[in-house]
C-alpha cells in the first residue's frame, strides 16, 4: 500500500484543464478546445471541436464539458480560463441558479441550461478550483485553446469540418 498522501488523502490525480471557445458572429460558427494536463507526469492531452450556428459562451461552456468527459474518475482539478462567464457561472452563480430551478435572481431562465446542467454534474466528483487568466495576452495554454478553438471555427465556416 503506498505511503498516505497527507496533502492529498483521497489519493485523487491532480490536473490543470486549459480552456477556450471562440465564434466566428454570435450567433455564427464556433469551436471549442481544451489542455489536459496531468500534473504530477507532466503529461497532456488536447481536443478541439465545434459547431455551426453557435455562440461564443456555449463553445466556452462546451470546452470545459469536453475537458471533463476526458477525466477517467475524480481528480482535484484546476480549471483555468479567461470566460468570466464560466468561472463565475461555476463559483458565484450556478448554486443560486439551482436552488431557484435553473433561474436567475431576475427569475428568467439561465441562458445555455442545457450545458450548465451537464456542467454541474460534470464536477460533482471533482474537487474543483478556478483559475482565470486574461486572454490574449501571451499565457501559452490558452493561447494555444484560442488557436485550436478559431481553427474549429474557421474550418466550420468554411465547410471543412
Amino acid at each position: 500500500m503506498p505511503p498516505m498522501d497527507d496533502a492529498n488523502p483521497n489519493h485523487r490525480p491532480a490536473y490543470r484543464l486549459f480552456t477556450d471557445g471562440a465564434c466566428l458572429g454570435n450567433p455564427g460558427p464556433g469551436g471549442w478546445a481544451y489542455i489536459l494536463r496531468h500534473v504530477e507526469s507532466d503529461t497532456e492531452t488536447e481536443d478541439a471541436g465545434g459547431e455551426d450556428k453557435t455562440t461564443n459562451n456555449r463553445m466556452e461552456l462546451t470546452a470545459v464539458i469536453e475537458g471533463l468527459e476526458a477525466l477517467e474518475g475524480p481528480a482535484r482539478l484546476t480549471l483555468v480560463g479567461d470566460s468570466e462567464y464560466v468561472l463565475k457561472g461555476l463559483t458565484e452563480w450556478m448554486a443560486g441558479w439551482k436552488k431557484r430551478n435553473w433561474r436567475k435572481a431576475d427569475k428568467k431562465p439561465v441562458l445555455n441550461v442545457d450545458l450548465w446542467q451537464r456542467l454541474d454534474e460534470l464536477i460533482a466528483p471533482h474537487e474543483l478550483a478556478v483559475e482565470w487568466v486574461r486572454g490574449h495576452t501571451g499565457h501559452p495554454e490558452n493561447e494555444r485553446c484560442d488557436q485550436l478553438a478559431t481553427t474549429q471555427a474557421e474550418l466550420i465556416k468554411e465547410g471543412n469540418a
